[in-house]
């Protein structure tokens, strides 16, 4: 009989990730849920366990706006599976003005980026042979980063510009992984423009909830499910995906020396105390 497989999902609370982890239960998969919000997360373990016929879900509450609760997270993932075989970097958030974490650290930079990035990196060994799917967006042809610097100005901050870039830098991620961890198969997803809650505590929860353009979360999860599933030959390492084939992003952002200093930059910042 077949070992289930671990599957690891970061906000899974609601939206893409909690249906993509109904889905998984539902094949026979072993799923860790991790969210933010203690009450929206113990809801979802609910729902899980029912999707897999009462199989108890694992679940981890922490907040990437803390790099100590990543860190926290990954101790007990450590601790508690001797094999992770997919880590879906799912957690997402937008915030329309600038603030700063508790680690020093542009908000949008570090949810979306630097803390999937720590949690990828601390996890990496236990990740031999299995698959990270980041979650991104198709990049939009404004969207711009510096390689070289992360955090953004307040004064210049823009919320949606600073959401595009840490999704830019979630593909370049992808892009360097490829190339440091080739036993791992790394990916980035477009999942469309869902219905979710990433925009709940802004002005955009309306466009997020109600526009007639929106596709379902489960619609998308199953783009998510396929590039964990999916034989690796059929795959591209290091390659952003929407429904079907590679999405090819513009090559002045999205190129190989771009990847590795975003890189460098990103351990640079992890390693520097608070600001």
């Amino acid at each position: 009989m077949t070992e289930p497989r671990t599957i690891v999902i970061t906000g899974a609370s609601s939206g893409i990730g909690l249906a993509a982890a109904e889905q998984f239960a539902a094949r026979g998969d072993r799923v860790v849920l991790v969210g933010r919000d203690e009450r929206r997360l113990a809801v979802a373990v609910d729902r899980v366990r029912a999707a897999g016929h009462e199989t108890e879900p694992g679940h981890f509450q922490a907040d990437f706006e803390r790099l100590a609760d990543i860190r926290a997270l990954a101790n007990h993932l450590l601790s508690t599976y001797p094999a992770i075989d997919v880590l879906a970097n799912n957690a997402g958030m937008v915030a329309m003005s600038h603030r700063r974490t508790v680690d020093g650290h542009e908000a949008t930079i570090q949810a979306n980026h630097l803390g999937p990035f720590l949690l990828s990196k601390l996890l990496r060994e236990r990740l031999r042979g299995g698959r990270i799917v980041n979650t991104s967006v198709r990049p939009a042809r404004n969207a711009r980063l510096d390689p070289d610097r992360l955090d953004r100005d307040e004064q210049r901050y823009q919320g949606i510009a600073a959401y595009q870039a840490s999704k830019a830098a979630n593909v370049l991620f992808a892009m360097e992984a490829a190339q440091r961890w080739p036993d791992i198969l790394s990916l980035s997803l477009h999942p469309g423009v869902v219905r979710t809650d990433i925009g709940r505590d802004t002005a955009l929860r309306f466009v997020f909830r109600y526009a007639p353009f929106l596709i379902s979360p489960e619609k998308s999860a199953r783009r998510m499910v396929r590039l964990a599933t999916a034989p690796a030959d059929e795959l591209a390492n290091g390659a952003l995906y929407g429904p079907d084939s590679p999405i090819r992003p513009d090559p002045r952002l999205f190129n190989a020396d771009n990847a590795a200093r975003l890189w460098a930059t990103s351990e640079a910042a992890l390693a520097a105390p608070a600001a």
